[in-house]
């Protein structure tokens, strides 16, 4: 029986590639601009969401990161970034979402005279008070934080240092982002050296935009213990007539070696790498059993979120609970905390949620419906 949308939304869920500035409610989108005098596309939030959604439905990652001009320029602020991120843990908690790596690039929020550690100490205690209110609202999370650097700027380095300086108040890891091609994951080998020397985690925008070589040089030159996207490495596939899959050096490393793949299905269908969610590897990649996970990328941009991609992978791929047990677990073998902790995670939260939602399922015999909006996406 396919999933209802009520156990679509009660259904544990984790994720880790999820963008802070690229999930802002439309209404603080308008009511920050006001305060800075930001200049909008639109000043009425259902408006300003919908022309969101239009702008980075292009086809290009290039026009697809435009729309973060205006998210970022209302995020400059320490009370600004606080709120925003609260909201953000509410919102997600609110989905189901019982852990999350949220990512951001602090290098991008200094314009009104924020230093780095000004930035991150905001961000987190904001984290901090979102995880509150959604506990009192009894919809617990966890949320950690990946640091980001731009990969067409120069401060990876300096960014590298502020995740080890934060690592234990709530900072997990590293991520380099922004458009891939020409600025491949090479130039930025002294942050990812050195934090290597500093046993701390990282992962690496790869495989979304461009192709194999940017997954390669991620992996075999960085050492990426994860990979943004990754959705490209089906070009290393082959479909043979009788319908086996042939899968190249590259391909065969990254399911040998169990390397995580943050697959973001509506946002790889916004940004061209999927031509569509029916014609979207991940059914491919899940059938071969690699290491898949299911996120968001930006829920603003996207106009989705957990409970809505698990319900077009659903309605296309006919997943089930079981799935999204397997998707979450997946997650948090991957996600940058420590290993009790996401031991803990899976067998008190993730397992007994999905047990739960099973049993009653068996009691009183629920019926399947359609996921709200699952069935105009592409």
């Amino acid at each position: 029986m396919a999933p209802t949308w009520e156990e679509i939304r009660a259904a544990p869920k984790v994720i880790l590639h999820d963008h802070l500035d690229g999930g802002l409610r439309p209404s603080t989108v308008v009511d920050l601009a006001s305060r800075v005098g930001h200049e909008l596309p639109a000043s009425d939030p259902e408006e300003l969401g919908r022309w969101f959604v239009e702008a980075a439905d292009s086809g290009s990652l290039e026009r697809y990161l435009e729309t973060f001009q205006h998210t970022v320029a209302v995020m400059q602020t320490s009370e600004a970034l606080t709120r925003v991120a609260a909201e953000c843990a509410e919102d997600l908690a609110a989905d189901g979402v019982v852990y999350a790596e949220v990512r951001y690039a602090p290098e991008q929020h200094l314009d009104a005279g924020l230093t780095l550690d000004e930035v991150v100490r905001a961000v987190e205690a904001g984290f901090r008070e979102g995880e509150r209110r959604a506990a009192e609202a009894g919809r617990p999370i966890r949320v950690a934080t990946l640091l980001t650097a731009m990969r067409h700027a120069a401060r990876s380095r300096e960014i590298a240092e502020l995740v080890v300086r934060y690592r234990d108040t709530g900072v997990v890891g590293f991520d380099i982002a922004g458009a891939e091609a020409g600025f491949p994951p090479t130039r930025h080998l002294d942050a990812f050296e050195y934090l290597r020397r500093e046993n701390a985690h990282f992962t690496i925008h790869a495989g979304e935009a461009f192709g194999l070589p940017s997954i390669w040089e991620a992996l075999q030159w960085c050492g990426a213990d994860r990979l943004g996207h990754g959705v490209r490495i089906v070009d290393d596939l082959a479909a043979s007539e009788d319908g086996n899959v042939k899968l190249g050096r590259l391909a065969a490393y990254v399911r040998d070696k169990r390397i995580p793949l943050e697959l973001c299905p509506s946002s790889n269908v916004q940004t061209g790498a999927a031509p569509s969610i029916e014609e979207h590897p991940f059914g491919l990649l899940t059938r071969l059993r690699y290491r898949v996970t299911v996120n968001t990328d930006n829920r603003l941009m996207s106009n989705t979120s957990m409970s809505r991609e698990l319900a077009l992978l659903s309605e296309t791929f006919g997943y089930d609970l079981d799935d999204y047990q397997w998707f979450a677990v997946n997650a948090l073998k991957s996600a940058f905390i420590p290993f009790d902790e996401r031991l803990a995670l899976i067998n008190d939260v993730v397992k007994p949620g999905y047990a739960a939602l099973k049993a009653q399922r068996t009691l009183i015999g629920l019926r399947p419906v359609a996921a709200p909006g699952a069935s105009s996406a592409r």
